[in-house]
């Protein structure tokens, strides 16, 4: 069996490794662009991990009602994994050492299956209990490189700038997959987004986090012209949302 890799829409994604873990990432998955969002949810009988790159609310999604339905256990730097115990309620039990970890530190899951990485990204981090509410500290913003045994390796940059030491990135793991925010507004637009490619050199990227809303104006077109303008030599893979991809090993 080989990795296989399913986009919701936004930043959040489904995969699947070889030997069958299921891993969610920003799993916001009733956003606006994914009509099935509460069926999927209802479909998930299996979920190891929840990964979470940020405490926005389009990132923690519906992370903590998915970890209560499958006791997936959470992946999160040590203050957002805190954030979201106390503040939104994941389950303490599925937040503890073991998969909670912070920036520069790797951690080996599953029995080997899957190692995560945390890196920095350049953006916010404020969870959000109600409307009512001001944004609660959630630690600061990240990304994570998730290496999958007989698989890929993936970088998800969470939301971001551009900026140079994700260049670095490289230096200490080869990325086969490259998932990119390139909406703009929020995040990187096209041309910052390819020059972040650039920068990390993957074997593939994908493009996320636009279309989502009106003012996430960046596309997938405009995208794949900021790249060739730039020379990169990347595969530009684009997924339709609720689409699920093979993913071959590096």
């Amino acid at each position: 069996m080989e990795s296989q890799l399913t986009w919701y829409g936004q930043s959040a994604f489904k995969i699947v490794t070889p030997s069958g873990n299921v891993l969610l990432i920003d799993p916001w998955l009733t956003n606006p662009v994914y009509k099935r969002g509460k069926e999927e949810i209802a479909a998930l009988k299996r979920v190891e991990l929840i990964l979470i790159t940020h405490g926005h609310s389009d990132h923690v999604g519906d992370a903590v009602e998915i970890a209560k339905r499958t006791r997936a256990k959470l992946v999160a730097t040590y203050d957002l994994g805190d954030a979201m115990v106390k503040s939104l309620g994941y389950p303490a039990e599925l937040a503890e050492t073991e998969t909670i970890g912070h920036f520069g530190g790797e951690l080996t899951l599953l029995n080997g299956d899957v190692k995560v990485l945390f890196v920095r990204a350049h953006h916010g981090s404020g969870i959000t209990v109600d409307d009512e509410s001001g944004a609660r500290y959630g630690g600061s913003p990240g990304g994570l490189v998730i290496t999958i045994r007989a698989g890929p390796t993936i970088y998800h940059t969470g939301d971001t700038d551009l900026f140079s030491d994700m260049a670095l990135v490289s230096r200490f793991n080869k990325i086969d997959i490259m998932l990119v925010c390139i909406g703009d507004h929020f995040t990187m637009g096209p041309a910052r987004a390819a020059e972040a490619v650039k920068l990390v050199a993957p074997r593939t990227v994908v493009p996320m986090h636009y279309a989502t809303f009106p003012v996430l104006t960046g596309t997938p077109e405009a995208f794949d012209r900021e790249l060739k303008k730039r020379n990169v030599k990347a595969e530009l893979r684009v997924i339709s949302i609720g689409e699920t991809v093979t993913l071959s090993e590096s």
